[in-house]
């Protein structure tokens, strides 16, 4: 009987745990959305900006790897990037059939002012938190993160 009732114990705060995990990064992802909202860009869309300025260049197939995207969802995204002139297609130096991704110079003043976006939405939710706690946080992430 005792067992049981702590099975049930556990059970219950690890579910609660996990559902407060899922809500609090919630609450991240709807202030940064708002903030890329403001830039006329999604959270997809400023994904794919920063892989393809850290990798450049990157060929589509490669960007809807490292977003874990089907290539025609990366397509998509691409265009959209393209079409507000923040990312440049070129042929591929090495194989004429296939195309590299850039940023462009409007792009990484894009990035620049996302990051600033970011900091100030993640500042939003975690500012209620201590310098201590955040940094409790930041380690106890880390390591969740580490486990995949």
């Amino acid at each position: 009987m005792r067992v049981q009732r702590h099975l049930r114990y556990v059970c219950s705060v690890t579910d609660q745990t996990g559902d407060l995990l899922m809500a609090a990064a919630r609450r991240v992802r709807r202030e940064y959305a708002a903030a890329l909202a403001e830039f006329g860009t999604t959270p997809s869309q400023s994904r794919a900006l920063r892989v393809i300025a850290a990798d450049a260049p990157v060929r589509p197939s490669v960007l809807a790897e490292s977003l874990h995207i089907a290539p025609r969802s990366a397509t998509e995204v691409v265009d959209a990037l393209e079409q507000h002139g923040w990312v440049r297609r070129s042929p591929d130096p090495t194989d004429r059939r296939a195309t590299t991704l850039a940023v462009t110079d409007e792009g990484h003043l894009l990035l620049a002012r996302i990051g600033a976006a970011r900091r100030e939405a993640g500042e939003r939710v975690l500012g209620a938190l201590g310098d201590r706690d955040r940094r409790t946080l930041d380690r106890i992430l880390r390591t969740l993160g580490e486990q995949q």
